[in-house]
């Protein structure tokens, strides 16, 4: 049995009580929210903070502000209660989709939108156990020298494999960042640094309080994901699309974000580029999936096979845009997942 190490626990009732607890504890400190995947990692002593802030009894990170003009989700807004809000459809559909993807139901009752956010990049040496890991004398994410992916690199290849981000930057999503002597907003694109390790811009001492979004009348969104079983896993690879479109079908603006194939969630810009001033017809399809599918560089260091999962991006991006374009494809979601689930 794996047993969490010792640590103290605080509990702050309002976001200037954690800052200020932040600010004093200093790294040794994290913030907790629905824990999901920070204790087993905790288990596993990939990371071991000696203080643990929970965020779940602060009421201001609980809060869905939804208007015509913009939107405003708490950080600590579960998984279940977004994908079961229907508000989360048309333009957000995206994200309800990407919500109700994560993990099993238990697992969604308590995981947080800023906790996804958050979530730590993964990679098959490095989500072992203490004694699995020491055998191979750790790898660079933790307690090593050498990343086994590529040991000629000086770069953690460990993978971004959060559901929520590629659909929240395919929507536009800034997130507000708070510490106690100041608050910046961040394109939530921005947020992420294409290194394993040093993986994303939040500082120790802040705390992720809220995802921001502009008004989303007139588009869509959809998103794909790949994994071995029908529930539970992380992604292997992740497609989001979202598009504005005008009344004879034309496309206004579109976004196409990958995740799962690099350290970073990936902005294929040149393919949502490709779309704008055209109708989603098959020859702009298939010319954004190509583009798409050029940045995608998966590694040998999670599920299924990399170069099949590279020719997967190109056909998750064509489901995706077909999708958007009304297409029916639920039922190729369903045999996509039948066929290469094995």
């Amino acid at each position: 049995m794996m047993r969490l190490p010792l640590f103290e626990f605080r509990m702050p009732r309002t976001i200037d009580e954690a800052v200020l607890i932040l600010d004093g504890e200093g790294p040794k400190a994290m913030p907790l929210a629905g824990g999901t995947d920070l204790l087993p990692n905790m288990k596993r002593r990939q990371q071991v903070p000696k203080t643990l802030m929970s965020l779940r009894y602060i009421e201001d990170l609980n809060r869905v502000r939804m208007e015509a003009s913009a939107s405003r989700l708490g950080a600590c807004v579960t998984l279940a209660d977004i994908a079961a809000d229907p508000r989360f459809r048309n333009g957000l559909t995206a994200l309800a989709q990407a919500a109700s993807l994560v993990a099993t139901p238990h697992i969604r009752n308590m995981a947080t939108l800023g906790g996804n956010l958050c979530l730590d990049t993964r990679c098959n040496y490095y989500d072992q156990n203490y004694e699995w890991r020491k055998a191979i004398d750790f790898c660079l994410k933790k307690d090593g020298d050498t990343c086994w992916v590529a040991p000629g690199s000086l770069k953690c290849m460990a993978v971004s494999s959060t559901d929520t981000a590629p659909a929240l930057i395919a929507l536009g999503a800034r997130v507000r960042l708070v510490s106690r002597l100041e608050e910046r907003e961040v394109l939530l694109g921005e947020l992420y640094n294409n290194d394993g390790l040093d993986y994303i811009k939040r500082k120790p001492n802040e705390i992720l309080a809220e995802v921001l979004l502009d008004s989303l009348h007139g588009w869509k969104s959809t998103y794909w994901k790949l994994r071995r079983r029908g529930s539970f896993d992380f992604p292997v690879l992740s497609v989001a699309a979202a598009a504005r479109f005008t009344e004879s079908g034309v496309v206004e603006d579109a976004r196409i974000v990958m995740g799962s194939a690099a350290s970073r969630p990936l902005v294929a810009l040149d393919a949502a580029k490709t779309l704008v001033g055209r109708p989603l017809n098959g020859e702009s399809i298939a010319e954004a999936a190509v583009l798409a599918a050029r940045i995608a560089k998966p590694l040998d260091n999670t599920d299924f096979d990399m170069s099949w999962r590279k020719r997967v991006t190109g056909e998750f991006v064509t489901c995706a845009l077909r999708e958007l374009r009304g297409d029916d494809v639920s039922g190729e979601r369903l045999s996509y997942m039948r066929t290469h689930s094995h």
